[in-house]
């Protein structure tokens, strides 16, 4: 009995780590996907009706879009400006408003990909 315990501890030990590994592309709705990807090419358009147009369609902040959205695996303000959307990244960059301190820790990025 007592080894059939720690067998079945063992068991639930080594598998709870997993049940908290999956990917945040997994994890992700298919609505969820297409609105991060359709933020991602509004920013990568440098077109700023484009991208408020988006934004509002989805309900989201600028604020939390240039905190947490990421694009091809950079942050979007990086991303818009590496597709030379200037105006976009700007925009997104005075969104953050002053400089402070962030736990890094706590924010989570939510990553895309996608191919156009």
């Amino acid at each position: 009995m007592r080894k059939l315990n720690k067998v079945t501890t063992l068991a639930i030990a080594a598998t709870l780590p997993l049940l908290f590994a999956t990917s945040s592309q997994a994890a992700m709705s298919k609505h969820i996907a297409t609105a991060l990807i359709d933020v991602c090419k509004a920013a990568q358009s440098n077109n700023l009706v484009k991208y408020n147009k988006t934004s509002k369609s989805y309900r989201l902040s600028d604020k939390t879009i240039a905190l947490k959205v990421m694009c091809n695996g950079d942050d979007i303000i990086a991303f818009a400006e590496k597709n030379g959307a200037n105006k976009t990244a700007a925009k997104l960059q005075r969104s953050l408003g002053n400089v402070s301190i962030i736990d890094v820790a706590a924010i989570t990025k939510i990553k895309v990909t996608f191919d156009e």
